[in-house]
């Protein structure tokens, strides 16, 4: 392991939060129970789980893990179970499972709630018993595998609206490990944004270690980070990668402000800014002429075009161009 491997990261933290968080990992380490993680998105389920088998005697076995977000409902199934070849199309040949390959170690499943109910009965019977059967296959294959289950949705919800087999719920919960969200977490923003800022300044080959101003640290512990440690990841990193100089003066929490859209709606401020509250009717008239202006610009004068343009049938245009026009000459004579 380098020093900057990033399962470093997983042990770094003060906040009381964070330490009763490492004590219910380390307690369930001592037992070979499932165990559910729960924590909004960001917040290092997976690397909690990792941490979990590592501590645990499994820590010799494989830790496989399947993102069940990132697979359609209907190959979860082929995915955690295998298949023999011929099973169904495209099995052109056998596969092990998920289940299978973790054998003697850990399973982390990732988003567990998404996992459909027909596929839900099949892991309650390798909770229950350690068996299962590859799909296309009548043959019962035993395994040993421990399962950590991750999500950040409300299971219990989930059973009473019927997505979730309480069942599952009940064999998978043998205790329940809560991540805390990073805006719970305290001075654990700065120690983590220190480390991020220290690792990509030494991927951009900079030969210092940068640090934050007293202005963005405030910035940072008043932020309310809804995505978390890998929110505040990208943030520290990108303000590093911009920053020509060790002290970081400047972070951008949103990088898809578009500031061409902020200006538009400047000059849309600066438009009506000039109107007081009581000439409302002047500003709506301007505002017609003005639109009325700019389609027949856009169709060379042609009215009808521009009234289509508009969504306006021709005699509206009609009224609204006689109208303006008058008053624009009155003013001009």
């Amino acid at each position: 392991m380098n020093s900057f491997d990033s399962t470093l990261i997983e042990t770094i933290g003060e906040s009381e939060e964070y330490l009763v968080m490492q004590d219910k990992i380390a307690l369930l380490a001592q037992v070979d129970r499932p165990v559910l993680v729960i924590g909004e998105r960001g917040t290092g389920k997976e690397k909690a789980s990792r941490r979990l088998h590592y501590m645990s005697s499994r820590w010799d076995g494989p830790l496989v893990t399947l993102n069940c977000a990132s697979l359609p409902s209907s190959l979860i199934e082929s995915e955690l179970f295998g298949y023999e070849k011929g099973a169904f199309t495209g099995a052109i040949n056998t596969r092990k499972g998920r289940f299978e390959e973790a054998d003697g170690g850990t399973l982390f499943l990732d988003e567990i709630g998404l996992i459909p109910l027909s596929v839900q009965e099949k892991i309650l019977r390798v909770v229950e018993y350690g068996t299962f059967e590859r799909i296309g296959s009548s043959e019962t294959r035993k395994i040993n595998v421990r399962i950590i289950g991750a999500t950040n949705a409300d299971l219990k919800k989930m059973c009473l609206e019927g997505k979730f087999k309480e069942d599952l719920l009940d064999r998978l919960s043998f205790d329940v490990i809560f991540v805390p969200p990073l805006r719970r977490r305290g001075n654990d923003i700065l120690l983590l944004a220190e480390n991020f800022a220290f690792r990509m300044a030494h991927e951009c080959g900079r030969n210092y270690s940068p640090y934050f101003s007293d202005g963005v640290k405030k910035a940072l512990l008043s932020y309310s980070w809804p995505g978390n440690i890998r929110e505040l990841k990208n943030t520290i990193e990108r303000a590093v990668y911009k920053s020509t100089k060790e002290e970081i003066t400047e972070v951008v929490f949103n990088p898809f402000e578009n500031p061409y859209s902020e200006k538009e709606k400047d000059c849309e401020d600066d438009l009506f800014s000039s109107y007081s509250l009581d000439e409302f009717e002047k500003a709506r008239e301007d505002l017609d002429l003005s639109f009325i202006s700019r389609s027949l610009m856009a169709n060379d004068n042609n009215q009808k075009k521009a009234a289509e343009s508009l969504g306006l049938s021709y005699d509206q245009f009609r009224g609204i161009y006689r109208k303006d026009y008058n008053r624009l000459n009155k003013k001009v004579n």
